[in-house]
């Protein structure tokens, strides 16, 4: 009997360390598993991001334009513009560049001066208005000699111009049209005739407007101007080649003090030169240089 006592003690002895092994297992299994599961969880937490978005430039801001620059900027490069910058308001003023000229030197806050001539975009640079470094010559455009579309006129170009009844150019004191027209007819030797009976428009769309309406048979513009009313001008005829020494060149700049509205004036300046409004520009007969 103790033989029999002493072979199930070894045997119950046997039976636990059998078992104990297992246990352990079980247990080291459920503390892993549940260490996975605690990690997938887990809130995760994303790098803040460091970058912050710009405040959207904003602002208003004036350019001053030559009158024949008007359809084009007022009528589709503006709108094109706020369409990238809705928070900024171009306000706009269009005459002859002289007189803008002589409304910046006394005090126009027009951040922006688009001029048709170097002469006068010269004039404010060496007088401190315009900031020298931002001046670029962005077009050409060209003169031509027109009459009403439905006129009859025996003038045929600018070597008989002085058969016109009437004659309309801009006046050569402020207006760059004028100025070339002055040159052009200067050099055919008959400025002088003209100049004592031509009507004198205060800028070129002016002259434009008096052909168009039949108050004047001829006049001199530039062909922008006439592919802007196709259907009351028609141009008779371009300068004579070797009249116009001055390229017709239309220079753009900013003023130099224009304080907090710089950011946006340069903005504009510069979708000035995009291509997108080169092809405007196209559009309305400038050639972008």
């Amino acid at each position: 009997m103790k033989n029999m006592a002493i072979i199930l003690k070894l045997l119950v002895i046997l039976l636990v360390m059998i078992l104990l092994p297992g246990c352990g297992n079980t247990n080291t299994e459920v503390t892993e598993n549940q260490l996975v599961q605690e990690e997938t969880t887990a809130p995760v937490t994303e790098p803040a991001n460091e970058e912050q978005e710009e405040p959207a430039l904003s602002g208003e801001i004036m350019i001053a334009a030559a009158a024949s620059l008007q359809n084009a900027i007022e009528g589709e490069l503006i709108p094109m513009f706020n369409e990238e910058y809705p928070n900024v308001k171009v306000i706009s003023t269009f005459d002859s560049s002289g007189k803008l000229q002589t409304q910046i030197e006394e005090g126009l806050d027009a951040q922006v001066f688009f001029s048709a001539a170097t002469k006068q975009m010269d004039a404010l640079v060496e007088g401190g208005f315009i900031d020298a470094a931002t001046v670029v010559n962005l077009l050409e455009n060209e003169v031509v000699l027109i009459t009403a579309a439905n006129a009859e006129t025996n003038v045929t170009g600018f070597e008989n111009i002085t058969d016109a009844a009437s004659i309309a150019v801009g006046d050569p004191a402020s207006v760059p049209a004028g100025q070339y027209a002055e040159e052009i007819l200067t050099s055919l030797g008959t400025w002088d005739e003209i100049n004592s009976g031509a009507s004198l428009g205060t800028n070129v769309t002016e002259v434009l407007k008096w052909v168009a309406e039949g108050s004047a048979e001829v006049g001199i513009v530039y062909m922008t101007d006439a592919a802007s009313m196709p259907d009351r001008v028609r141009v008779i005829a371009s300068a004579p080649q070797d009249t116009l020494k001055t390229p017709v060149v239309y220079p753009v700049g900013l003023q130099t003090e224009i304080g907090d509205k710089a950011e946006a004036a340069m903005a504009f300046l510069e979708y000035l030169r995009s291509p997108a409004a080169f092809e405007v520009f196209k559009e309305f007969g400038f050639k972008p240089i």
